[in-house]
């Protein structure tokens, strides 16, 4: 498909790439331990706490992909003023990311997630959120504030990173897509369930196969060619987007772009955690999209950096030398 060469070429004009993601951001909270009992004031497991973390999450954490990749990322949201705002706040400056485009709210909480963990398996999540709607003045201030960055400094692409956490409407999702495609920047989605069929011509629309049933009420149970591209012709139909790409888990990722589809198997992984893998992907698509790579070639390399990041527990980001190293070998 592409040389060494070629390859690390690409790699290498990352750092080059500007990213606007546009989405809702979370706090992601690790905590492992062993369970060697049942309690005896319940019949539930007992987690002997060893370890705790807190990461970067939902669209923080392809942020977080996007300077692990060494683009640069601008990220625009949404959180409480709360002490979980001030830490994910924290831990993106750590991480290099500017955070002076997301806006703080007294009327909404920071989403957490806190993962419960033992012996790499995942027990328990506990969530902490506000799904409502962002009220009229803070969605105006946020529109504001992301269409005055496109227009004043376009980034090389947007991506929309969409958890149904309230930050995005289907008129926000509207004006930014109607702005892209007038400034001729390429726009990825990574959708969910409220807002799926909000996404009209984008570029790249990147649903897992679970989304996919949901959305259009199918019920795929094998994964072949040909019913994906019944499925897809349908999407398109509504959204009229360019290429489309489907995450399917074990079975790798289906890619449409155009007459032309295909099924890249995943390659053999000890997968540990499948958390955060989409973020990944929709994170190295992106910056393939704007480094002008072939869709073929986009997906390849994404499906690739998805099962990397699952064998490692948790939510983690990208490695760059790995995946390079990784595609030189596999491509």
């Amino acid at each position: 498909m592409a040389n060494a060469a070629s390859i690390k070429k690409m790699f290498s004009g990352f750092r080059h790439i500007h990213v606007a993601i546009i989405g809702d951001i979370m706090v992601d909270k690790y905590v492992y331990g062993n369970v060697d009992r049942i309690s005896p004031e319940a019949p539930v497991p007992v987690l002997d706490v060893k370890q705790k973390e807190t990461r970067p999450g939902g669209a923080a954490n392809v942020a977080v992909n996007i300077k692990a990749l060494d683009a640069t990322p601008y990220l625009f949201s949404v959180i409480g003023n709360d002490s979980e705002g001030d830490n994910l706040i924290s831990l993106l400056k750590l991480k290099g990311i500017n955070t002076k485009h997301i806006l703080r709210s007294e009327k909404r909480i920071t989403t957490a997630k806190t993962r419960i963990i033992a012996k790499n398996h995942q027990m328990m999540r506990i969530d902490e959120e506000d799904i409502s709607d962002l009220d009229e003045s803070l969605s105006k201030k946020l529109l504001q504030s992301i269409l005055k960055f496109l227009q004043n400094t376009p980034p090389d692409v947007c991506i929309f990173e969409d958890y149904d956490k309230g930050v995005l409407s289907p008129e926000m999702i509207s004006k930014i897509m109607h702005t892209c495609n007038q400034l001729n920047i390429p726009v990825i989605v990574d959708p969910k369930k409220k807002n799926f069929f909000a996404y009209q011509h984008c570029t790249v629309f990147k649903p897992n196969i679970r989304e996919i049933n949901e959305s259009l009420h199918t019920s795929l149970q094998y994964v072949d060619l040909t019913s994906l591209n019944n499925i897809t012709t349908l999407l398109h139909q509504q959204l009229t987007h360019k290429i489309t790409l489907i995450t399917l888990g074990d079975k790798g990722i289906y890619l449409r772009a155009g007459k032309k589809s295909s099924i890249q198997k995943a390659h053999v992984r000890n997968v540990a955690d499948v958390s955060g893998a989409g973020d990944t992907v929709v994170s190295v698509a992106a910056l393939c999209l704007a480094a002008g790579a072939e869709p073929s070639q986009m997906a390849a390399i994404a499906n690739i950096a998805g099962g990397l990041v699952c064998e490692s527990p948790g939510v983690v980001s990208i490695d760059k030398a790995q995946l390079l190293q990784e595609c030189i070998d596999l491509l």
